[in-house]
């Protein structure tokens, strides 16, 4: 069975989300297991018995067996074996990461040797040296993206291109999973960056390190990490239960702790659902509106707009160009409104509005032209290019429209070219007084999406939450008022 299969079983078993580490002190040992020829597997066997029930996996740490000497490969061997007859995934905490055929055999030695279920690697070197492990299909491999330790701002949280380095790593390790067997290591200890690493990758599950002696806050970083189907995260205690007085009584809390947070979100989940906005069931629009949320064209955060506006959204839509069905879907939307409309040609607004014309042509079959930003003072010197003729009229396309400013600008040498401008049609109409503005001057505004009805998409497909679409409605209220 594929391993995240095998955690999600055992997880709805046990009712858990908790993976307690088992990385042992021989000094630390209590006496009665120095009897036996092997204490550390004894004391192992102790607690694995003592919290099979409480968990979904347990993690040994490999550091503290290879500390051990000959003996500690078969100490750590026969522990996965014992936590396999008990039902429980193991995942070793190896942190490997090489190149090449040392990698291969550090994948073979982990999976095929010691019969571990799943990984720690370390992306620094590349896909080279994870790609070993994740050719193992049926077992999971957790990538360190963001670890628990403060030495993880020296390297993991520097600037790379505008974005923290962890946040590469995050979104690259979602792209590694073509088999589905990739995770991600995401710090307890930096909650604000968690939740980040949740929203890049919203899917993986992630090994969570840091709650328990390590002082982090397990509510807020549980909330963090978790999907919305209230599971997607392994929250491991090392310390905090192998060395309690009570490891069953400390592992029981941490599982029901672990627990309330779930029972949390999936409520606040519900809540959200119960108060989703309607939104379109046309089955087209929703395949777009989808597909430009999950191109990256549709962005939240704090962005200044052409006009000096602070907004809490932004809308990319230069981003359909990278990807193609997306773009066609775009273009079928703008046909559909065409197909309404009375026009000899088309003309689109460089530059957003170029790739989206030239698309809507190729598919409407409709002649194209386009007014240029900048006259050239060379060859032709046209300000429009492609034919047409003077009277003939035109429908304009560009992306979006906020102000009407721009449109107006673009249209006004079409009209001194003596064509004829009653219609312009976008893709997204963000609702700021734009085709109010353009309607005074007797120009009809046609969108496939007005910003709040794209938004409400979005929010019952649970691609955005409400909070966000919220942030936006009083945005525009502001911006309207």
């Amino acid at each position: 069975m594929h391993f995240f299969q095998r955690l999600e079983e055992t997880s709805t078993r046990n009712t858990s989300l908790l993976c307690v580490g088992l990385d042992p002190d021989p000094k630390r040992l209590p006496d009665w297991c120095l009897e036996f020829a092997d204490p550390v597997l004894t004391f192992n066997r102790h607690i694995i018995d003592l919290t099979c029930d409480l968990v979904c996996a347990y993690k040994p740490n490999i550091a503290f067996y290879e500390a051990l000497g000959g003996n500690g490969w078969s100490t750590l061997y026969d522990t996965i074996l014992y936590a396999h007859s008990k039902g429980i995934p193991v995942i070793l905490d190896a942190k490997r990461g090489d190149i090449g055929s040392s990698a291969e055999k550090y994948a073979h030695a982990v999976f095929q040797r010691m019969g571990a279920d799943a990984v720690t690697v370390n992306p620094y070197m590349g896909w080279d040296a994870v790609e070993p492990f994740v050719r193992y299909a049926e077992r999971g491999v957790f990538v360190l993206c963001l670890t628990s330790n403060a030495g993880a701002q020296d390297f993991q949280m520097l600037d790379g291109n505008g974005r923290p380095l962890y946040e590469h790593v995050a979104e690259q390790a979602a792209g590694w999973n073509e088999r589905g067997n990739i995770g991600l290591v995401a710090g307890a200890t930096y909650p604000d960056e968690l939740g980040c690493v949740r929203l890049l990758a919203p899917d993986l599950w992630i090994l969570l390190p840091g709650v328990g002696a390590q002082g982090a806050n397990l509510e807020i970083a549980v909330d963090y990490a978790l999907r919305r189907d209230g599971s997607g995260v392994i929250v491991n205690a090392s310390r905090a239960v192998y060395w309690a007085d009570d490891p069953r009584e400390a592992a029981l809390r941490l599982r029901d702790q672990i627990n309330a947070v779930r029972a949390r979100k999936l409520e606040q989940v519900a809540q959200e659902r119960r108060a989703r906005p309607r939104a379109s069931t046309d089955p087209h629009k929703v395949s777009l509106a989808l597909a430009l949320h999950d191109v990256g064209a549709i962005q939240f955060g704090n962005f200044t707009l052409q006009s000096g506006v602070q907004s809490p959204i932004y809308v990319d839509l230069r981003l359909l160009v990278s990807k193609p069905e997306a773009l066609a879907l775009a273009a079928s939307e703008y046909g559909r409104i065409l197909e309404n409309l009375v026009f000899d040609r088309l003309a689109a607004i460089p530059y957003a509005g170029l790739p989206l014309g030239t698309a809507v042509a190729l598919q409407t079959r409709t002649p194209l032209i386009y007014p240029r930003k900048e006259v050239k003072s060379y060859g032709t010197r046209r300000a429009i290019e492609g034919w047409y003729h003077a009277g003939e009229t035109v429908v304009v396309l560009d992306d979006l429209i906020t102000s009407g400013a721009s449109k107006l600008d673009a249209i006004k040498p079409l009209r001194d070219a003596g064509l004829l401008v009653h219609d312009v049609v976008v893709l997204i109409d963000r609702e700021s007084g734009g085709s109010e503005e353009l309607a005074a001057h007797h120009i009809n505004v046609h969108s496939v999406f007005k910003l709040r009805d794209l938004l409400d998409i979005l929010v019952h497909h649970e691609r955005i939450s409400a909070d966000q679409r919220a942030q936006v409605e009083n945005f525009l209220q502001m911006q309207t008022a």
